[in-house]
């Protein structure tokens, strides 16, 4: 463990219910500066909550969190953090944006609103464009975008913004292979080159694995924090979920619904 000034995210007995039910339980969690986090586990497992738990979204039942020493959504913590959503880049297809444009909307907050233009957030906009290696289409609109260079776009809007610490939620859906592996060296380049620190969700166990530093595997609580190398197996993973193997062929499969990563799913 590093010196207590680098941890940036750290989580101790949170619980966190929505609609009266409870989705997490039990999750202590730190992560430290510069690290690439990957969070995988089944659907309906919590990773989604965990994530907006993390940004304030939600309210934690028991327990803290503490995003750089302070409750998450505090003013103190604008612009260190980066939030690229599911749905981020499925921008209306009728919308007139350029990605130059998109991207300058990361660097807007209270106090800069009306001045739409000055020189250091124009170049925070061109830094947050060639990080993510869209300078050729800066001028393009976003409906004429792949997937994937959308998918690059959001993540330079959150960049734009200088943040430190990005949390992504399923940034590989619905972009190809090619795009996803481009997608991943981008990631692993932020941390290594840019310093930022990443946590990722994604149902893609073997992009994850490609990728991520540390892995977690969340159903309800940790069940998995460690090494990617030292990652389970899906035996392993089926004990970890309380799934025992059972010798009537009928029900031999159920341990591989924890993930849709291992069949040509992952393109989806």
């Amino acid at each position: 463990m590093q010196k207590a000034e680098a941890t940036i995210l750290d989580l101790k007995d949170v619980t966190v219910h929505r609609g009266g039910v409870q989705v997490l339980y039990d999750i202590n969690l730190s992560v430290e500066r510069g690290e690439f986090v990957g969070i995988v586990g089944p659907n309906g497992s919590g990773k989604s909550t965990l994530l907006l738990t993390i940004l304030g979204e939600l309210m934690t039942r028991t327990g803290t969190v503490n995003l750089y020493g302070h409750a998450p959504a505090t003013r103190k913590l604008y612009g260190k953090i980066g939030w690229v959503s599911q749905a981020a880049s499925n921008l209306p297809k009728d919308i007139r944006l350029t990605v130059r444009e998109l991207v300058r909307l990361g660097t807007v907050n209270a106090s800069n609103m009306l001045s739409f233009f000055d020189q250091r957030r124009e170049e925070r906009v061109a830094n947050a464009i060639r990080l993510v290696g869209l300078e050729a289409v800066g001028s393009t609109d976003v409906s004429k975008l792949s997937g994937g260079q959308r998918q690059r776009a959001v993540i330079a809007r959150a960049l734009a913004s200088d943040a430190e610490f990005i949390l992504l939620d399923e940034p590989l859906v619905g972009i190809d292979r090619n795009a996803r592996n481009a997608l991943l060296k981008l990631l692993d380049q932020l941390c290594h080159d840019e310093g930022k620190t990443i946590l990722m969700v994604s149902h893609d166990l073997a992009a994850i694995r490609q990728t991520a530093h540390r892995m977690i595997y969340l159903e309800e609580t940790i069940r998995y924090d460690g090494d990617t190398a030292k990652f389970p197996g899906l035996e392993e993973l089926a004990a970890l979920r309380g799934i025992r193997p059972v010798h009537d062929h009928e029900h031999g499969h159920h341990h591989d619904d924890h993930d849709h990563s291992h069949g040509p799913k992952e393109d989806e």
